[in-house]
């Protein structure tokens, strides 16, 4: 090409590329083919000035370069795109070079007469998530006031629940709210009939832990429905009740998570904040609108940890219909589908990790970063299954495991307190004591205490072994001897309180995101209870002789906070040591700090 014609057809170009008053990357030009445009590689180490002279023989023009990975953008004369596109790639210095052009979205859309109510389902990003994730080999424990067997949208994705409260196979729906909560999460799609649900293909598991008229139930059968849950293959399990606060309820979610499990909690619908404190063995859920604002009634606090749509919902009801609802009731189900998404398409991600990954893919409303309204932000199911397909959840790192009491060579007699430390990069979910080598005990949730009868052994020295696992199969252990001697006599009255400390953080020193504290306490009789206590509010608590917990500082204001730590012996005796530290600001995301 002549140099005359060469500046003829830069001149061409440019004006092709530059239109007055049409934004770069406007809409109107994405929405037809780019047929002037192709995207090359040349290959690492050819130098920029062999690369342009490449284009210049092509009759291409180079428009812009994504320097990371070496791409360029090029443009060509209208019309003349395959036959450059061709001549680039035929060149041996030259990776690849292809066409630039729009691709529609690959959205998933169903054909249920009441799709089109389904404004949660494209808030959420649904129809994308469901061309990579639809919930296949998840079940999911509804724990409601049972479901509706017979409904055409469910009748076919229920496995055999429970009832708790009487202890039968009767899970028919006493109430109706059970079915509403069901459909949300897994109401057959895509049939030609009544609604769309978020997981598709996941089973249904009902576990009624209600037998009353008005659906009220106890946190002790939402309990023990969600052990037998855990038991039976649940997954994922749905409880729609205000249970954050309960130890009871917190109990069996940490067994189901310790089984590879996660629980999913409504907020509740008193549009106030009822103080309750972060539960990281729960995913606590609030209610937001169309308008992806939080709904007047929604709860919030400290304990919220993600928001989902909660209001006009569309889904299945007891006897046969559909219906609109609005509460955390069905924000919860919401949510409890998006973890079932996550765990279809990577079912070796352990439960902290897809709780993790829930919080951290959601969508940021309100304040930036976390906070009482919205948590970590409104789910978005299609970013929680793209990070779920992106995450290596290979885990090859044993877990490690430590004694806080009692110590290497300590004298001991009776029934001893024992207190294991362990951790994990991905979660525990066993630990195991050996005393002797005999099997003492394993606990499957926090704290790892133990008590080991030391009357059944010979005084003189025995070893105790502490062997902590994970859900890859990993173990780590650790061994300490101690010196039984239950023989003698009682030995004098106890006249002295405690000593206590905290050894971490430093007194005056600043903090923020995860905060670990650790404590520990020292007596003449033995220590009964170790308490790590912040701003007055007990944070954790121990029979050992030493505790370590974590502080999500994310949730306090800025400031000075005050932690303090609380000994008490086996004489009742008290004693108390206390620092101040400094919140700094703070930061969006929680990092390692919430669900571990």
């Amino acid at each position: 090409m002549s140099s005359f014609s060469t500046r003829i057809l830069l001149t061409v170009l440019s004006l092709a590329i530059f239109v007055p008053g049409l934004p770069v990357n406007a809409a109107s030009n994405q929405e037809q083919h780019v047929n002037d445009r192709i995207l090359v590689q040349p290959k690492a180490g050819l130098s920029r000035t062999e690369f342009s002279r490449i284009l210049q023989r092509a009759g291409a023009v180079p428009e812009r370069v994504i320097e990371q990975i070496n791409l360029h953008i090029i443009r060509v004369p209208v019309q003349a795109e395959e036959k450059v596109r061709k001549a680039l790639s035929q060149n041996p210095h030259i990776n690849f070079a292809e066409r630039d052009q729009p691709l529609s979205l690959e959205e998933t859309t169903a054909n249920d007469p009441y799709y089109s109510k389904a404004w949660h389902l494209q808030k959420m990003q649904a129809p994308l998530a469901w061309d990579n994730a639809l919930g296949n080999g998840v079940t999911v424990a509804v724990l409601d006031t049972g479901v509706d067997p017979y409904h055409p949208d469910l009748s076919g994705k229920l496995v055999p629940g429970r009832n708790a409260v009487d202890g039968t196979s009767d899970t028919s729906d006493i109430h109706g709210h059970g079915t509403q909560v069901a459909g949300v999460i897994g109401a057959i799609s895509d049939n030609g009939i009544g609604v769309t649900s978020l997981a598709w293909n996941t089973v249904i598991m009902p576990v009624r832990v209600s037998n009353a008229g008005n659906g009220a139930a106890y946190p002790s059968d939402i309990a023990a429905g969600l052990a037998w849950a855990a038991d039976n293959g649940a997954s994922v399990a749905n409880i729609s009740y205000n249970v954050t606060s309960s130890a009871a309820v917190s109990s069996a979610a940490q067994y189901m998570m310790s089984k590879g499990g996660i629980v999913v909690v409504a907020a509740g619908n008193n549009g106030s904040n009822p103080g309750y404190k972060d539960n990281p063995d729960l995913i606590s859920v609030s209610a937001t609108s169309s308008s992806d604002t939080k709904t007047s009634w929604s709860n919030y606090g400290n304990y919220v940890d993600v928001a989902a749509p909660g209001a006009g919902i569309w889904t299945t009801k007891k006897g046969g219909g559909y219906g609109s609802v609005s509460g955390t009731s069905f924000s919860s189900p919401a949510t409890a589908a998006v973890v079932a998404l996550v765990q279809s398409v990577n079912y070796r991600l352990s439960p902290q990790s897809v709780i993790q990954l829930v919080e951290d893919s959601a969508d940021d409303l309100g304040s930036a970063g976390w906070d009482s309204f919205y948590g970590h932000g409104r789910v978005n199911a299609a970013a929680a299954v793209q990070a779920a397909l992106m995450t290596d959840a290979g885990d090859h790192q044993a877990p490690t495991a430590g004694f806080d009491s009692p110590t290497q060579g300590q004298k001991v007699s009776g029934i001893v307190p024992v207190s294991v430390i362990a951790q994990d990069n991905v979660g525990v979910t066993k630990v195991d004591l050996l005393a002797n080598g005999r099997l003492v005990a394993s606990v499957a949730t926090k704290p790892y205490s133990f008590s080991w009868d030391t009357r059944g052994e010979a005084d003189g020295s025995a070893t105790l072994v502490a062997y902590a696992h994970d859900a890859a199969g990993n173990q780590g252990s650790r061994s300490i001897s101690v010196n039984v001697a239950n023989t003698g006599g009682q030995g004098s009255p106890d006249t002295d309180a405690p000593q206590v400390r905290i050894t971490t953080p430093g007194d005056g020193s600043t903090v923020s995101g995860t905060v670990g504290i650790s404590a520990t306490a020292s007596d003449d009789t033995g220590i009964a209870r170790l308490d790590i206590l912040v701003d007055g509010n007990l944070l954790c608590s121990s029979s050992a002789n030493g505790l370590s917990c974590n502080w999500n500082s994310r949730k306090a204001s800025s400031g000075v906070h005050t932690i303090s730590a609380q000994a008490t012996d086996r004489a009742g005796k008290t004693a108390m040591t206390a620092i101040q530290v400094t919140k700094a600001g703070s930061t969006k995301g929680r990092g390692n700090g919430k669900k571990k």
